[in-house]
């Protein structure tokens, strides 16, 4: 099916739990597009980091920054054309907000000199879409995958990741960012409201932040 979407390059973004993956396999489903899911279930330090967050912290942020330029050299940067257009579930950017959140001042030192040398290859998306939901919802929500390593996350690392974004977003001026307040809004369940996301996807935004807010 044709590209519904003004867009060549769409990011899905959002807090753990805010359902950006599953929104992303049904735009591929449904469209065809080409599709790029961060692969964080093979970082092997992942269930430690959860346990141990200062031992951790570098080798699991080191070990995501690298998978994650692979995944996105071998995607982005070669032609499709077989496909309409690319959704992903991160950026790349991602790693660098992971990573201020997660280690110590020397240790985000060494790491943004490594990020901003494998960064430089990476064009930016042609849109940039952030699910927020309150820290609850998100809780609720990794509740429900039933990932174990997953239960040692507390609101106030949620909150952290948040507040990340959000300072992030604030500097864009070169692409778009669309940020859609979803709440309670269960677009798996809900056609109606998976149209309604779409919909919002579907317009045409200048460069810099834009958000809206979703209801039930």
């Amino acid at each position: 099916m044709k590209n519904p979407f003004p867009y060549e390059y769409l990011c899905i973004e959002g807090n753990i739990g805010a359902g950006k993956t599953s929104f992303c396999q049904m735009l591929e489903k449904e469209y065809n597009c080409k599709l790029v899911l961060e692969e964080f279930d093979d970082n092997p330090f992942l269930p430690f980091f959860y346990e141990d967050p200062e031992k951790y912290g570098f080798t699991v942020e080191l070990f995501f920054m690298t998978e994650r330029h692979k995944q996105l050299q071998r995607n982005l940067l070669t032609q499709d054309l077989f496909n309409d257009f690319t959704v992903t579930d991160y950026c790349f950017m991602k790693t660098l907000l992971f990573a201020r959140k997660n280690l110590t001042e020397e240790e985000y030192r060494i790491f943004q000199k490594l990020f901003g040398v494998l960064n430089q290859s990476f064009p930016n998306p042609d849109l940039l879409v952030y699910f927020h939901r309150n820290v609850d919802i998100l809780q609720q929500n990794i509740s429900k995958r039933g990932r174990s390593y997953e239960t040692k996350i507390s609101n106030e690392y949620l909150l952290n990741i948040q507040n990340s974004y959000f300072e992030y977003f604030r500097n864009i001026l070169s692409f778009p960012v669309l940020i859609i307040d979803l709440n309670d809004i269960d677009f798996v369940e809900n056609p109606v409201q998976y149209e309604e996301v779409k919909l919002l996807i579907a317009k045409k935004y200048n460069p810099g932040v834009h958000r809206y807010t979703l209801r039930v």
